[in-house]
């Protein structure tokens, strides 16, 4: 027996009512359908259907079955649907949100690639770190930063976005080298303001210890390169994004600290409408983006 196919007959079957118009419905016998719903009820050995003359009932473990089986079907349905994106080239338009720094530093990176591979796909970016909602300004995909997601978004973790405290060899000449976490509330800081857990810095040691630290930055800004350019300027210690100042370390401009210890991880998240029926060119862009992405960061 083929039991996706008998789990459609019966399906079929409540939904119109009788065995008659179910068989007329999928171009089968009424011999046919009948004998589907008696194999699938040998094979569940309870009865699903009640059957007399004139009308057909569900039994109590026929109802429940029948909601089982639809959510089955949809599924089967949706895994078609997929595949069936999946091989097709995506084409029209995918609008896609990313932050500001992320957008030109990483995305300008991995964007003509994947141009050249989808060129039936336009695109419409919106670089900006503000929190966009989706629904209402028509983004497709936003990717967001954080260490901690809303419960009610539907996403995809990417990738680790690893975080660096650091300031300027300037900066600490003029007001010494923290060698604790503790050290930074005595400090100038500078303080994304859009950061997940706002004024507070989590650091962990090599034991495990958690150490949260409230600091008082000096200047709060929304965009991540303002930041650093004022951490170069010698105006504070900051903690941004690895990919925001790796240029910066690696010319000796910025000095990591706390070295001896782990800031708090965050994750860059592709955060979209639905998890059912997402769009080919959406699930293809974030594809993309974890294999260009999250395999080089672990």
């Amino acid at each position: 027996m083929d039991i996706v196919h008998a789990m459609q007959v019966f399906v079929r079957v409540v939904e119109r009512g009788s065995f008659s118009r179910a068989a007329d419905a999928l171009d089968l016998s009424n011999a046919a359908v009948t004998r589907q719903v008696g194999l699938l009820e040998a094979h569940l050995g309870t009865r699903l259907l009640n059957r007399t003359t004139r009308r057909l009932s569900l039994t109590d473990a026929g109802a429940e079955f029948h909601g089982r089986c639809r959510t089955i079907l949809e599924e089967i349905a949706d895994a078609e649907a997929v595949a069936g994106q999946l091989t097709a080239q995506p084409v029209g338009l995918l609008r896609i949100s990313a932050p500001l720094s992320f957008g030109i530093l990483e995305l300008g990176r991995f964007l003509p690639a994947f141009h050249a591979k989808y060129p039936k796909l336009r695109l419409d970016i919106d670089l900006s770190d503000r929190l966009v909602d989706l629904a209402n300004d028509g983004i497709d995909v936003a990717l967001r930063i954080t260490g901690r997601l809303d419960d009610n978004l539907v996403a995809r973790r990417i990738a680790l976005i690893p975080m660096v405290v650091c300031a300027s060899p300037e900066y600490l000449e003029q007001h010494g080298t923290p060698s604790s976490p503790g050290e930074l509330a005595h400090h100038a800081t500078l303080s994304f303001s859009y950061l997940w857990a706002g004024d507070e810095w989590t650091f962990t040691d090599a034991r495990g210890a958690v150490t949260r630290v409230r600091v008082d930055p000096a200047i709060h800004a929304s965009n991540g390169d303002l930041l650093r350019d004022l951490a170069i300027a010698g105006c504070g210690i900051v903690m941004q994004p690895e990919f925001i100042v790796a240029q910066e370390l690696a010319r000796g401009r910025l000095v990591p600290l706390l070295a001896d210890y782990r800031t708090m991880d965050l994750h860059l998240h592709a955060v979209y409408l639905s998890r059912r029926h997402l769009p080919g060119k959406v699930r293809v862009f974030i594809d993309e983006l974890v294999t260009a992405l999250g395999a080089a960061r672990p």
